[in-house]
């Protein structure tokens, strides 16, 4: 993992923008702001004195979250007033969007790009610490992940793990990996008897 170039699968995903913000993500800002107009009221008023200011506001966190499910923004808005007094910036609301994998038994993005690299192939056939962690694998690419730098691979990697991580916080049960199906009948090696017999009925089909 020592090389410096990306695939074409990475470039496309590294280029590949946000989805546009849907209705629904649209009213879930709406309802950030009101509550935190309910619980910072000064500091609220203070920061948003003008009209302009507030859309400005608005249509900002819009487009920064519309990475996140419309569930998962207000998670994290009543994750933020519970934890904090002060009116969150941007960057605070954010992780608090991303919520913590660790307490939905997901490894934290780092650990779960180092389990990905060092799986042994079949992929499907490792024990993963979750599914997430293959799922992210799979679609980061990978020959993408083995044949680039961390410096180059792992950003692509966690944006893959973190979406699938906001699934999973979201009550999806992500499917296992494909490991590959064992034979549903095991063959047992012929005794010693039993081979001769059936090299005597052989020499017979030859007239041997």
């Amino acid at each position: 993992m020592h090389s410096n170039s990306t695939t074409a699968a990475g470039q496309a995903e590294a280029t590949r923008a946000s989805p546009p913000p849907s209705d629904a993500h649209v009213d879930a800002i709406n309802q950030v702001f009101a509550l935190f107009r309910i619980n910072y009221h000064n500091q609220y008023y203070s920061a948003f004195s003008q009209l302009e200011l507030l859309n400005q506001a608005k249509r900002l966190w819009l487009n920064s979250l519309a990475q996140f499910s419309p569930e998962a923004i207000l998670r994290g808005a009543k994750k933020v007033i519970e934890e904090s007094e002060y009116l969150p910036t941007l960057n605070r609301m954010i992780r608090a969007c991303q919520g913590s994998p660790e307490e939905f038994g997901l490894p934290d993005a780092h650990r779960a790009y180092v389990e990905a690299c060092q799986a042994p192939s079949p992929k499907a056939a490792y024990t993963w610490s979750h599914p997430a962690v293959y799922h992210a694998g799979c679609a980061s690419d990978w020959y993408f992940l083995a044949s680039n730098s961390e410096k180059t691979a792992f950003p692509i990697f966690e944006r893959h793990y973190l979406r699938l991580c906001e699934r999973v916080i979201n009550g999806e049960e992500l499917p296992a990996p494909n490991a590959p199906v064992l034979p549903q009948t095991i063959e047992t090696p012929l005794s010693r008897e039993e081979n001769l017999k059936r090299m005597e009925a052989l020499r017979k089909q030859l007239d041997l």
